[in-house]
């Protein structure tokens, strides 16, 4: 009986991977900043609001109640396993956006550059990310 996958992978490791338990449980830690803002800001609407207008970003309400809208509901579309591209896609969109007004490392001092773009790459891989979720569930659906 071979230790081994048929590409060199521990068969283990292979179950693991292939287990539905794991994917599901990969897609809530993925999404979990997403589905923890979200109901940070529906739990401090004020907060949320100002948080927009520290941005400079107006009407802060209805972007404040859109960025809501976009993290619970691209989340539940990516836990759920329904729609995971629309949900994948809407994150990774909300989150490219929101990267390139929350770390303009292109803007400040060679002592702040380096943290601001440390955030921005954080951030851009979280994107990448979503982008391999969506492309998995699609591969795994057969879509």
């Amino acid at each position: 009986m071979s230790v081994l996958a048929a590409d060199s992978t521990p068969l283990w490791i292979s179950q693991l991977l292939a287990s539905s338990w794991l994917w599901i449980l990969v897609r809530i830690v993925l999404t979990s900043a997403y589905w923890v803002g979200g109901l940070q800001k529906v739990l401090n609407w004020k907060g949320a609001v100002a948080e927009c207008e520290s941005f400079h970003l107006r009407p802060a309400r209805l972007i404040a109640a859109l960025t809501i809208l976009v993290e619970l509901g691209g989340s539940a579309l990516i836990i759920s396993g329904v729609l995971v591209w629309l949900g994948a896609g809407a994150l990774g969109v909300f989150t490219l956006f929101a990267t390139l007004i929350a770390f303009p490392f292109w803007t400040k001092s060679a002592a702040e550059r380096t943290k601001m773009l440390n955030g921005f790459c954080e951030h851009l891989g979280l994107v990448a990310a979503l982008a391999l979720v969506a492309i998995v569930d699609a591969l795994k659906t057969g879509m």
